[in-house]
């Protein structure tokens, strides 16, 4: 089924799509349809219910910089929150009459004739916009660990980011796989219900003190009241999470101060010498995601729960057995394991000018022009594209600065009269061969762990290799001379 189409296809409604919703319509671009899989929009924070979900970037930067939130009741903003942020700014700025909820995107195809896209939904219906622009973001595809007969298990089991309120874990037997962020957000609820906790871990996080404060009314007023108060607070995050990337992308040795900090916290909160042993990490602090958290270890340290550091060997019907023989009864098992990251963006169904693919394009690792457009696919725009993810500041700050890239480039195609834009491959070439050259002196290559920042092939294909006002610097504006405009 076609029907009349919108010149421009935004794809997700998370900050990404949002996001670039309001701008367009702010810009004079009203022409344009945002479509969301799910029923209700949100991206991530529609999705992840699990107990404890919360932001680890603080609220008053982990928000849209034209649309400050002076009412944050905390320094790190819960899940509902953050989603009520979201449905309050989609309203005021009127987009959520552009969004098509249950609208599954299932592929994306050049027609070299008409110069549009056809945009194939999983109902049967096609849209046939001029551009596209692709929002999904890389966390909503859960990943789920090769376990030997996980299939037979007779208990509940599933992802954190599938959370399955149905189960009452109150005085069962639980097991817990993962120890990533989304784990040490919901161990410690968990574990003050369940009978027994049994957490598997393979590698030991690097974990700092959360400086999670309840926002005093009298400041939540300052910041609504007194002209510059938000701004200014917001800006003095900015630069502290700014700090950070010193010791990810200069020297790694400059990341001394973050891991005393880490290990001081370890050292105070577990007591026990074998189970401090086991929570602290052999590798470069950076290497793997940062987490943030104060409850993470007390509950560690409760009778009743089990760090356990022995592979998993096999999923038996009621059990889970380890490595060293040891067989572990559980009820249910919840997955704490992440996301495809990389996959998300590999697997997307793309097909461009002449027919190529976009994993044609890809065949040596994925990679675009700033993150955000890719040669051979004309009027084709990413946010959050390959490396344009942070492990020290907020994502929606580097959203922000992609949405102005995609602006240029419509904008330059109205300047020119032009139908089509993309990145010239010799320009693309020059971006990533230099981005990868700074990310192999970065803590990531060096750090001596593997991560989900790291494609097949050891190659990071997710990270900003330094600070976001670079990226801002280098990308905010379109340079016409690396565009093939036609």
């Amino acid at each position: 089924m076609s029907e009349r189409s919108p010149a421009i296809v935004i794809i997700g409604s998370g900050f990404a799509g949002l996001g670039m919703a309001i701008q367009l319509k702010k810009n004079g671009f009203h022409d344009f349809v945002v479509l969301e899989k799910s029923e209700a929009l949100g991206g991530t924070w529609h999705d992840n219910t699990y107990p404890g979900c919360a932001c680890d970037v603080p609220s008053h930067m982990y928000s849209f910089s034209f649309e400050l939130n002076p009412h944050w009741s905390r320094m790190f903003a819960p899940q509902p929150e953050i989603r009520a942020y979201m449905e309050r700014t989609a309203d005021k700025y009127a987009v959520r009459d552009h969004i098509r909820f249950h609208s599954h995107v299932e592929a994306m195809e050049w027609n070299d004739e008409t110069a549009r896209w056809t945009v194939s939904l999983a109902d049967g219906a096609t849209l046939t916009p001029r551009a596209i622009v692709s929002g999904i973001g890389a966390l909503h595809i859960p990943s789920y660990p090769d376990l030997p007969g996980a299939e037979r298990f007779r208990g509940a089991a599933f992802h954190s980011a599938e959370w399955d309120h149905d189960q009452d874990l109150t005085g069962k037997r639980v097991a817990v796989v993962g120890t990533g962020a989304s784990a040490i957000q919901f161990v410690p609820k968990v574990a003050e219900k369940a009978e027994r906790l049994v957490l598997f871990q393979r590698t030991p996080p690097w974990i700092q003190p959360k400086p999670d404060k309840r926002i005093p009314a009298a400041v939540r007023r300052m910041f609504a009241t007194v002209p510059g108060a938000a701004r200014a607070f917001r800006n003095g995050i900015y630069w502290t999470l700014e700090a950070r990337a010193v010791g990810f992308t200069i020297d790694p040795r400059l990341s001394g101060a973050m891991r005393r900090l880490a290990l001081h916290q370890l050292n105070k909160q577990v007591r026990d010498p074998e189970l401090r042993a086991k929570l602290t990490p052999d590798y470069t602090i950076g290497c793997k995601r940062v987490l943030l958290s104060n409850d993470y270890y007390p509950a560690l340290t409760r009778p009743n729960v089990t760090l356990e550091t022995s592979a998993i060997a096999e999923v038996k019907e009621n059990s889970i057995v380890t490595a060293d023989g040891v067989e572990h009864e559980v009820d249910c098992i919840i997955y704490g394991t992440g996301f495809k990251v990389t996959d998300a963006l590999s697997e997307l169904r793309v097909t461009g000018r002449n027919g190529i693919k976009i994993q044609e394009v890809w065949a040596d690792g994925i990679e675009a022009h700033h993150g955000t457009t890719v040669p051979h696919m004309p009027n084709f725009f990413m946010l959050l594209g390959p490396n344009t993810g942070l492990g020290h500041n907020s994502v929606v700050f580097m959203i922000e600065v992609q949405i102005q890239h995609v602006l240029g480039c419509l904008r330059l195609l109205q300047r020119r009269g032009a139908d089509t834009i993309e990145p010239r491959p010799e320009a693309a070439r020059r971006f990533n061969d230099r981005l990868q050259r700074r990310l192999r002196r970065a803590v990531w290559n060096e750090g001596g762990c593997h991560s989900w920042y790291l494609d097949e092939n050891g190659v990071n294909r997710t990270l900003w290799p330094g600070h976001t006002f670079e990226f801002w610097a280098g990308s905010r504006k379109v340079r016409e001379e690396e565009y093939l405009v036609r």
